[in-house]
């Protein structure tokens, strides 16, 4: 009888009106259904650079792309493609698009990439790649014949790296590099070694040498320095190279345990070339 009491004593409560969580929420929030809803407006952008109007950076790009012989050949890993603060983008705004083309990807083979192979065969092209068999592009460009095609890797130092052992095009034309001991100017992003250079500062060089004209690299240049101090003077900070910060003790991250990783770490700090 007890049991059948309760029993009933529960089924009359749950016949009454019952205050859920569910309830008590839609309580809490009436009337702010009726509030109005402030619509995102985005920034206006500049048609020709895409970017913020407020730090447009057309008034830094030459007003009519640089005239040039050279013409170069950009193979861009697709991770740099979602970059945004590249300076692919400034380098092709000042040039002309026949002197400058852009290809993405991992792998370029013959069939896929005629033009590319074509290129990569021809006896004017050089690809600036360092490395022991590299020779230096201004001792090249005193003989080399005019006018000639430059191929550069845009990515990290190990997406260059594959990019460059993996596609046996790359390894027909003649391999240079850059012998400079200049800093980069790209302070917004971390480099590896002091003299690492961004792909926009190695194109303004190596254009300078063969065009046998400084001003390309200053004018190339320009464009690089207004987005590093555009974006200094709204809060970004200035990125000193992993060599610097592991010589002076300031490299906070965790050593890696990959033992060549650890290896190359050790010959930054030692001075030794890699």
């Amino acid at each position: 009888m007890e049991a059948a009491a309760a029993g009933s004593e529960e089924s009359g409560a749950a016949e009454g009106p019952v205050e859920t969580a569910a309830g008590r929420e839609d309580g809490g929030c009436e009337g702010l259904w009726d509030l109005p809803v402030e619509h995102c407006v985005r920034r206006a952008e500049c048609g020709r650079c895409r970017r913020p109007q407020k730090v447009c950076l057309c008034p830094f790009f030459p007003v009519h792309p640089l005239k040039v012989s050279t013409c170069l050949y950009i193979i861009q890993h697709p991770a740099e493609e979602s970059r945004v603060l590249r300076t692919v983008p400034l380098l092709t705004a000042c040039l002309p698009g026949d002197k400058c083309k852009v290809l993405i990807g991992r792998r370029f083979g013959e069939d896929r990439y005629p033009e590319l192979a074509a290129v990569c065969r021809n006896s004017n092209t050089l690809i600036l790649y360092p490395g022991a068999e590299a020779a230096n592009l201004e001792e090249v460009a005193l003989i080399f014949p005019s006018p000639s095609t430059i191929i550069i890797i845009d990515g990290t130092w190990s997406q260059a790296k594959d990019i460059f052992y993996k596609n046996s095009l790359f390894r027909l034309p003649k391999q240079v590099q850059l012998k400079t001991s200049i800093s980069s100017q790209y302070v917004i992003r971390t480099q590896p070694t002091n003299t690492c250079l961004s792909t926009l500062e190695c194109a303004a060089i190596a254009l300078a040498i063969m065009e046998k004209n400084d001003g390309i690299q200053e004018t190339i240049l320009r464009p690089l320095q207004a987005l590093c101090s555009f974006q200094l003077q709204h809060g970004a900070q200035i990125h000193h190279s992993k060599e610097h910060l592991l010589k002076n003790g300031l490299y906070d991250k965790p050593m890696p345990k990959n033992k060549r990783k650890l290896k190359r770490m050790e010959l930054l700090v030692n001075n030794v070339k890699i």
